[in-house]
């Protein structure tokens, strides 16, 4: 099953690449109420106990590329939910 997202094109932009054995994402933040969650999202990654699951990048202006180990990309969408970076979620077939 894949899992598919969506967000508010008005505040946030994202675009994600998959890779041999993780995901590129790009996310440029284009609303300052994002600013915070994003840096919960980084935050909450940083702390766990796996080194490798999650990384990030921080450039200027917001914008983000972060690595996510394939078997976290779940684990980092729901994340990105639960700070209201995107809307929805769901299982698609």
């Amino acid at each position: 099953m894949e899992m598919t997202y969506r967000y508010n094109k008005d505040s946030i932009e994202i675009s994600e690449k998959p890779m041999e054995t993780d995901f590129e994402f790009e996310i440029r933040l284009l609303a300052e109420v994002n600013w915070a969650g994003m840096k919960k999202v980084q935050k909450f990654f940083e702390e766990d106990s796996v080194i490798t699951d999650v990384l990030f990048y921080a450039f200027e202006k917001h914008h983000y590329r972060v690595i996510v180990r394939k078997d976290y990309y779940v684990d980092f969408i729901l994340a990105l939910m639960k700070q209201h970076l995107i809307e929805s979620a769901e299982w698609i077939s």
